[in-house]
Formats: C-alpha cells, sequence, structure tokens
C-alpha cells in the first residue's frame, strides 16, 4: 500500500487548515500547513523524519516477522538520531519487560531489552532520542507523572554495543499529571512536545491535546522536572462519526516542521491523517 493513500471518504473530512494555538501577541505559535494521509496498517502507530526530509512510518505492519515470533507484537512512534532508528516495541499483557529495536545507517538491528521495574507499565508507547544523541526518552500508557529516560542505545557509550539488557537511567518527573501518551519528540535541547490521546477534558480543558513539556536544562542523566502545558487539540475531522485515536508525533529540526498523526473512527480509519505545522509569530 502506498504511504499516501487519499480516500475519498477521509479527504472530505480535512478542512479548516490553519488552526493553531492560541497566544499573545508577538509570541511563536504553531499554525497547520497542511494535512497527508497514510495507510494505518502500514503507518499508523508513528511516524519520524529522515535527514533528506522523507518520513520514516510504523504501523503493525512494520514489525518484523523474527520480532512478532519472538512477542513483540505492538511498535510504538519511531524516532531517528545519528542516521539510527529507534523503534519502542511491546509484548502481552503479561510481558516483564519491554524493547527497543535500533536500526544502523548500515541496516543492522539491534535488540534492547529494558526488564519492567516495580510498578512500571509494560507499556512502551514511543522512543525519542535527545538531541545530543545520549539519551533516550519514552513513556507508559495511562496516568503518568514522568518520562523514563535511558542511555540512548549505540550512541551513548555506557549501552552494550551489540544489544543485551537496558536498564532505565533516571526519569523525567512531571509537575502535572498527563493521560495516554502516544508519542513524543524534542523541539530543542528542553524542550518536547507530545500527543496526547486523552479525551477526557479533566486534566487539560482540549480533547486529545498536544501538550509541550520544558526542561529546566537539557538532559543530562541527572532527575528533572518538566513543566507541561497544552498547546492546542490534535485535529479531530472526519466524515465518519466514532471514537479518533492521537498517535505519533514528530518535529523535523531541518525543515522546522512538525507533524501529529489522528486515526478516524469508523471505515474512516483505513487511512491515518499526518498534520503538519510550521512555527511561527504574530
Amino acid at each position: 500500500m502506498k504511504r499516501h493513500l487519499l480516500t475519498p471518504v477521509c479527504l472530505l473530512g480535512a478542512l479548516a487548515l490553519g488552526a493553531g494555538t492560541a497566544s499573545a501577541a508577538g509570541d511563536p505559535h504553531w499554525e497547520q500547513t497542511g494535512t497527508a494521509y497514510t495507510d494505518t496498517l502500514g503507518g499508523g502507530q508513528g511516524l519520524a523524519s529522515r535527514a533528506d526530509g522523507s518520513l520514516l512510518y510504523r504501523g503493525l505492519a512494520s514489525i518484523p516477522l523474527d520480532l512478532r515470533i519472538k512477542g513483540w507484537n505492538h511498535v510504538g512512534d519511531p524516532d531517528i538520531a545519528r542516521g539510527h532508528t529507534f523503534d519502542a516495541y511491546q509484548g502481552p499483557d503479561t510481558a516483564t519487560s519491554k524493547m527497543f529495536a535500533v536500526t544502523t545507517p548500515a541496516g543492522k538491528r539491534y535488540e534492547y531489552v529494558h526488564r519492567l521495574n516495580p510498578g512500571e507499565k509494560l507499556n512502551n508507547s514511543f522512543a525519542t532520542v535527545s538531541p545530543d544523541g545520549q539519551w533516550l526518552v519514552s513513556g507508559e500508557w495511562g496516568e503518568q507523572r514522568r518520562l523514563q529516560v535511558f542511555p540512548a542505545p549505540l550512541l551513548n557509550p555506557a549501552t552494550p554495543a551489540t544489544g543485551g539488557d537496558l536498564p532505565e537511567a533516571w526519569q523525567i518527573t512531571l509537575d502535572r499529571p498527563v493521560r495516554d501518551i502516544q508519542g513524543c519528540d524534542f523541539v530543542t535541547d528542553t524542550r518536547l512536545v507530545c500527543a496526547s490521546n486523552d479525551a477526557s477534558g479533566t486534566l487539560f480543558a482540549q480533547i486529545r491535546p498536544l501538550l509541550q513539556v520544558d526542561l529546566p536544562r537539557k538532559v543530562d542523566g541527572r532527575p528533572i522536572t518538566g513543566t507541561v502545558s497544552s498547546l492546542f487539540a490534535l485535529p479531530q475531522r472526519s466524515v465518519c462519526t466514532g471514537t479518533f485515536e492521537a498517535e505519533g508525533v514528530d518535529y523535523d529540526v531541518n525543515s522546522g516542521t512538525l507533524r501529529t498523526q489522528m486515526i478516524p473512527p469508523g471505515v474512516c480509519a483505513v487511512a491515518t491523517a499526518v498534520s503538519s505545522y510550521r512555527q511561527v509569530t504574530d
């Protein structure tokens, strides 16, 4: 299937471009610049931008057979750092570990397994690497007050060179709870954006918000607290009715383009909407 599948029934729902965040005059905000589509089976779980500007997508159909046989039946929102692709895998409900697969620019894949800590959820929703390439940030499902941080496999010399165990290094404590984070990506050394599938409206006013996490310093291997704010509700437009699902998020540092994903309900779910944004100042 083609990565950008334009289905007529879903195209009808892609209206009203230009939505962005509310901000004070002179403050930068995100302005929507376009909408594209990718097939959900092959690319509905996440996306990452390559150095040449092309996009890598992940979906259930992206899971290699050998990893499926090992029990890794879900792939999350990926990231690309220094030409290496980082994938977040999780197993069945009985799993006692989660796995990060790292594929080198030469195409060699290594598997890093993290044994769950007491109280840690098995979910492995995403992988994002700090701009300096040293730290891998991930997250769990449900209501959380933290993001998990690991040494970045292969790029951080503290990790095994050919795969192996990956213990958690430390955490980013959040100053307020978040719920159902599907993906995060670094915008700067001290700022992440995260896509939330929270439709309750209890933690933030927006339904399925794009969140911003600001850090007092860049991640450096020590515990740190992030300040969470909600930027705007992710677009939920479709001719189909039912439940939407927010998925991956990516920031292309070279082009300055932010992209988010939303799976529409019903029969429209065959194509995931990919919304693009640029930061502008009024």
